[in-house]
């Protein structure tokens, strides 16, 4: 190993530190400003590290802001998934509200942060890593409400394509239900009920049109 050279394992375990203190940093000032109200030079010094340096993990702002978001959203799902095994057994569409109450809330946490959030994801460009991921939690929560909504026999297991059809307009639900305008001054509850009347909605209508 040449001078000044740093070992495989420190190397690693600074760049981890680097990262964690960059998450910590972008986490609490997106939380007390909101993603507008914050510059990446805020960020890295209190992350204390070099602009430069916050500019290798993440090259701007939306992208520090899905990196935190997505932490978030996928605590949200698994805290979701553990909810709706729980609610197993109860009418239609329970289940899937159990699913979704975390992530309503984690979307609503901080109303700018969770819309631009959305906003990046789906405009975004797709290839981006921090923006794959946050599209891969997405697919994780819409393959969720299918396999609930077949699982708790709300449609019939052969018919899976329906389920997934049904859960992508779910998921649109969801979308509209936390970051459309007219909908900001809504509670969590009164958006989660909104919600669940629009998921008994389309299932009651699928129901008569079987």
């Amino acid at each position: 190993m040449g001078r000044g050279q740093m070992p495989t394992g420190r190397r690693e375990r600074a760049k981890k530190e680097k990262i964690e203190r960059i998450m910590t940093a972008a986490r609490e000032l997106f939380a007390e400003h909101g993603v507008s109200g914050v510059t990446t030079q805020q960020i890295a010094e209190r992350a204390d590290v070099a602009i430069g340096t916050l500019y290798l993990y993440a090259s701007t702002k939306a992208e520090l802001l899905i990196m935190v978001q997505n932490d978030k959203f996928a605590h949200a799902i698994d805290e979701g998934l553990a909810a709706a095994d729980a609610a197993l057994g109860q009418a239609p569409p329970e289940p899937v509200v159990a699913l979704i109450r975390p992530v309503v809330a984690c979307i609503r946490e901080q109303t700018e942060n969770g819309r631009t959030y959305l906003h990046e994801l789906v405009f975004g460009d797709p290839d981006e890593p921090y923006r794959r991921a946050g599209l891969a939690l997405s697919a994780r929560l819409e393959d969720a409400v299918t396999g609930l909504l077949t699982r708790g026999e709300s449609i019939d297991a052969a018919d899976a394509a329906d389920a997934a059809t049904l859960a992508r307009v779910v998921t649109a639900i969801i979308h509209i239900s936390t970051t459309a305008t007219v909908y900001l001054h809504r509670s969590d509850d009164a958006v989660l009920a909104d919600i669940r009347d629009q998921i008994d909605a389309a299932l009651t209508a699928r129901h008569r049109a079987a």
